[in-house]
């Protein structure tokens, strides 16, 4: 979606809802349903839907009534995401008109040999299936090679040029090469399926040549679908990996390897070790379930009630928008786990009205871009970061939650700080209150909630995370009956619709992180990168996590978290364990830094989706955003150096620890925007500043340090204390 119509719909929504002041949020939900609406029309499309709603149904269904042998549901998982994600997303853009595009001669050459291909590997997959004769350990090399493997590969590489070189798509029709790799995806996950021995035994020991081929073919596919959802980063960092796989034994130093035959090194690849291993474990269960709950809040029109009951509640105050940007950004971003898509979202409608009231464009879309990046650190859902490091870590989902409780009010205070003391600054005023919806009127409706209280009810009274999200989604389908947008059979079948839609990018990088995976788990680098680490950072363990801070941003940038995370941890952690750091700790550490690289210049995917919506300059916009989610570069040393931040120790502690780090924060935020009870001049900000790092450091003596400055700010803006005076008592 371009920034233009962006522009033209948030603008025609605010028009709108100046006429329905109950209904203010009704832009956000118009603007999801523009981007969810079907790719096809007519009856091509009503097909693809229900490939899409089959395909969230089984999700459910296996998760909570018939569940399958994990890596059967993982296969069927990615092998089906991958093939719808071929079918609705296209290797180029739609076109705005149905106008049929004809194919050249080498198009349709390539098509030919390609669907003839991997027509001839489907077909003789389903032979050996009927007849009995699937690939056992120790069969022949040659055997089925000539009529599977080599069909196989050389039909996805035809059909995947093929696709490249297609005109742009039609809307009535399915492109003829994203068919075949639709159809390439299928075979792959079934022939792994059928032979399942491949995944028990034989890919890490003796694998077949057909099983070589098989995981190529596979490989292909996800970093294809990665490229079209997610772009060339992940993908090129994939490659980089998978090319260390073979240039190892020429690498010096830690990055030495012994090296392996193409066949092993694939095969394991495409494992439980691998692409079927955690990555694909979280996205397959607990992402899926929170997109589908995220999908039930909008086609119940509950999510559109939380951002409504947020502008009656503070649209009115200075800066009213931005302060409802933090609140309803951070809560959806808490569910659906995507920074950027979040952005789009939500921001259609709160940047418009952030610059309505006076906010610079680069500032309303830095401020929605750091809400939303920050809902992956809220709980209990962390863009499903939570599950995520439980089952990475072994750490109880609860005590995860916990922990994350301070930092995250932390990081949404200083932000709501931020936008707070920029107003002052402007002197900007809230929205006419004959332009939000009224309070007393959605107070009634708080009932709303109830779908966000069942989750967090259910998950800390001990139930499944997949039996809380259920219920919740329940929920959200029983309160909508009692508002006028009841949810019927057909606003369910269009949740489950949009949640396989909303879910694929997730399905692909994950896949891709996992190829990631499965190479560090394979050669061992992650052990290697461990040594290297504790070596550069000798027996410091702040230099180790400055060290860690970095690949973790690095990694992280044009990646969505769930993958640069579970990268990050593979590479990082086990080196900052080793060095005596807790692993609630290192495994936090790492999470925020790879949540905040989406607003870290200069690749920062949801300041950009930002600024494509607020029309601003998007490295202006990456910079500012990186300003006001500053707190999250911060926090993390506060916790690493003070372990009652995590909720660990005494209660009095954590309490002293929080309210000493909150004024620090608000002593950070009016340094950063120049601005504490009135302007502040340069002296005085690095004053404030200094301060805050005091009050943020957790001890008495620093605290003391802080509050004396703070002090000192206070006074001289008061007139209380004349700059000169003020020298004289620091000397």
């Amino acid at each position: 979606m371009s920034a233009e119509t962006t522009k033209t719909n948030a603008d025609q929504t605010k028009a709108g809802d100046a006429a329905q002041p109950e209904m203010i949020a009704t832009g956000v939900d118009r603007e999801i349903v523009t981007s969810n609406q079907r790719v096809f029309g007519g009856s091509l499309g009503l097909v693809v839907a229900t490939l899409c709603i089959l395909y969230t149904t089984f999700h459910i269904a296996v998760m909570n009534l018939y569940p399958l042998e994990p890596w059967v549901y993982r296969l069927i998982h990615v092998a089906g995401g991958l093939a719808l994600g071929f079918l609705l997303f296209g290797a180029r853009s739609l076109p705005d008109s149905g106008a049929e595009s004809p194919l050249s001669l080498i198009e349709k050459a390539l098509l030919l040999v390609g669907g003839a291909a991997l027509l001839l590997a489907t077909g003789q997959l389903l032979l050996m299936w009927s007849a009995s004769d699937l690939i056992t350990t120790g069969s022949p090399p040659a055997k089925h090679l000539t009529t599977f493997g080599y069909p196989l590969i050389a039909g996805t590489v035809i059909a995947l040029i093929a696709s490249w070189m297609a005109p742009q798509r039609n809307k009535n029709f399915l492109s003829p090469a994203d068919t075949l790799l639709a159809l390439a995806a299928l075979t792959v996950g079934l022939y792994i399926i059928l032979h399942a021995d491949f995944l028990r035994t034989r890919a890490q020991v003796f694998p077949h040549p057909n099983d070589m081929w098989a995981s190529i073919a596979g490989i292909i596919l996800i970093l294809e679908l990665t490229r079209r959802l997610a772009g060339l980063a992940l993908v090129i960092i994939v490659g980089a990996f998978l090319a260390y796989g073979f240039v190892g034994p020429w690498l010096p130093g830690v990055l030495n390897h012994r090296g392996y035959v193409p066949a092993r090194f694939f095969a394991f690849i495409y494992t439980d070790n691998g692409i079927l291993g955690p990555t694909t474990a979280i996205s397959s269960t607990y992402i899926i379930l929170f997109i589908t709950f995220a999908a039930f809040l909008q086609a119940s029109r509950v999510g559109e009630y939380f951002v409504n009951f947020a502008f009656a509640a503070a649209g009115g105050a200075r800066g009213g928008p931005a302060k409802v940007a933090v609140f309803a950004s951070g809560l959806m971003g808490m569910i659906n786990g995507t920074s950027a898509g979040n952005v789009v979202s939500t921001g259609s409608l709160t940047i418009p009205l952030m610059k309505k009231v006076g906010y610079k464009p680069q500032t309303a879309a830095s401020v929605e871009a750091a809400a939303s990046s920050g809902g992956q650190i809220l709980p209990p859902i962390m863009g499903a970061g939570a599950f995520i490091m439980a089952e990475i870590t072994g750490i109880p989902y609860r005590d995860i939650v916990i922990a994350a409780i301070i930092p995250a009010a932390l990081y949404f205070l200083s932000v709501y700080f931020m936008v707070d003391k920029e107003a002052l600054k402007k002197g900007m005023k809230g929205l006419p209150r004959n332009e939000l919806p009224e309070f007393r009127v959605l107070a009634r409706r708080a009932f709303l909630f109830i779908p966000i209280i069942i989750l967090i009810g259910a998950l800390f009274m001990g139930y499944s995370v997949i039996r809380a999200g259920t219920l919740s989604m329940g929920a959200a389908a029983v309160v909508s009956w009692l508002t006028p947008h009841r949810m019927l059979v057909k606003e369910i079948l269009y949740a489950l619709e949009i949640a396989a839609r909303m879910s694929l990018q997730l399905v692909a990088v994950c896949a891709a992180a996992g190829i990631i995976v499965g190479v560090i788990a394979l050669t061992g680098i992650g052990v290697r990168f461990s040594s290297l680490l504790l070596g550069f950072a000798g027996q410091s363990q702040f230099l180790a996590l400055l060290f860690a801070m970095l690949v973790a941003i690095i990694l992280g940038m044009g990646m969505p978290t769930t993958a640069a995370y579970a990268v990050a941890a593979a590479v990082i952690a086990p080196g900052l364990i080793r060095m005596g750091i807790e692993p609630l700790t290192a495994h936090f550490f790492i999470f925020y830094y790879a949540v905040m690289s989406a607003i870290t210049p200069p690749v920062a995917l949801a300041a950009y989706a930002g600024a494509a919506i607020a029309q601003s300059d998007p490295m202006k916009t990456s910079v500012e955003s990186f300003k006001i989610g500053l707190a999250a570069f911060v926090v993390p040393f506060m916790f690493f150096y003070s372990a009652p931040m995590l909720m660990q120790g005494h209660w009095l502690d954590i309490l002293h620890v929080f309210v000493t780090a909150l004024f620090g924060i608000y002593l950070m935020t009016s340094a950063v925007q120049g601005w504490m009870f009135g302007p502040l001049n340069r002296a005085l900000r690095v004053l404030t500043l200094a301060g805050a790092l005091g009050m943020i450091a957790g001890g008495w003596t620093s605290d003391i340090v802080g509050l004396s400055v703070a002090t000192i700010v206070f006074a001289i803006q008061k007139g209380l204390l004349t700059p000169k005076n003020a020298a004289r008592g620091l000397d």
